[in-house]
């Protein structure tokens, strides 16, 4: 493994979602504080999608705060979700995905070993890494 692998900075404890959960799940999620704004969609441990801040909130506009607005119980994870992600495996260096992140097309890419998620990075995560590094 190299010595700046991407590994070093991911998060690992990744929060996730099935295609078949209703969007009061995805909402609860984004409502706890400090939580990145891509959801990785997995079915039967291996990636299949990812929901964004931006696409959840397209497909709820004018639903509001409250949990009984039939939006969220009537939409799934499957019917907002972005299938066949982006993403880096495992061997990746945290230099090739600062260059991924760089080109503005992501905010967040998920990490894979052998397809199966293993992690996450956002902008975030790789901005600290290089402050650090000094």
């Amino acid at each position: 493994m190299k010595t700046n692998s991407i590994t070093k900075i991911m998060t690992k404890n990744v929060v996730c979602v099935s295609p078949d959960q209703n969007l009061l799940d995805v909402k609860h999620i984004y409502e706890k504080d400090e939580f990145h704004h891509h959801i990785p969609v997995v079915e039967n441990d291996k990636l299949v999608g990812m929901v964004s801040l931006l696409d959840f909130m397209y497909h709820i506009a004018g639903a509001g705060l409250s949990d009984d607005n039939e939006v969220y119980k009537k939409l799934s994870v499957k019917d907002i979700f972005t299938p066949n992600p982006f993403y880096m495996t495992s061997e990746s260096s945290i230099e090739e995905v600062a260059e991924v992140l760089t080109q503005g097309r992501y905010r967040a890419v998920p990490i894979t070993n052998n397809s199966k998620l293993v992690g996450i990075v956002s902008t975030a995560d790789v901005i600290k890494y290089f402050l650090k590094k000094d």
